[in-house]
């Protein structure tokens, strides 16, 4: 693979749950965390006051792999329409910079199931370690699956 400086990633799926059910989740950054990266993270906690409640919310986790500490915060959030933002605060694991959105969409004509989407733009560092930030990229690539996983095992 080869990797640009500033990456840019879309994700989406179909996930059979409730758009509701599905946000109620997604809301909180520490599930979505927990679910996407499962025992690749440890260490996955609110900082600086942050709670689920909050916006803006600082939230850290520490990538297994490297033991590299990842600062993020909510940066927006929008109730009505069910969308997410949050960024990178520092750099980590040769990443400079970091926004993402998820944005969960009714599918009208289906109520129990909804459209999952996941955009994601990183900026690598000029002294990343290539191999470490395909991993990151990698991992980043199977994450909207593992949310459509997790919703069908419940």
């Amino acid at each position: 693979m080869a990797l640009q400086r500033k990456h840019t990633m879309y994700h989406s799926t179909i996930i059979d749950a409730a758009p509701d059910e599905v946000w109620a989740v997604v809301r909180d950054a520490l599930k979505v965390v927990s679910i996407v990266s499962g025992p690749g993270v440890k260490d996955v906690c609110w900082a600086e006051g942050g709670a689920v409640e909050k916006v803006p919310a600082r939230y850290d986790f520490t990538m297994v792999f490297n033991d590299g500490l990842v600062q993020q915060e909510i940066a927006g959030r929008d109730e009505v329409n069910r969308a997410q933002t949050y960024r990178a605060i520092a750099p980590a694991t040769g990443v400079d910079g970091y926004v993402a959105t998820i944005r969960i969409r009714e599918i009208t004509n289906e109520p129990g199931r909804c459209f999952f989407d996941w955009s994601r733009e990183l900026t690598i560092a000029p002294d990343a370690d290539d191999e470490v930030v395909e991993t990151i990229v990698s991992m980043m690539s199977k994450q909207a699956d593992l949310m459509r996983d997790y919703f069908a095992q419940r």
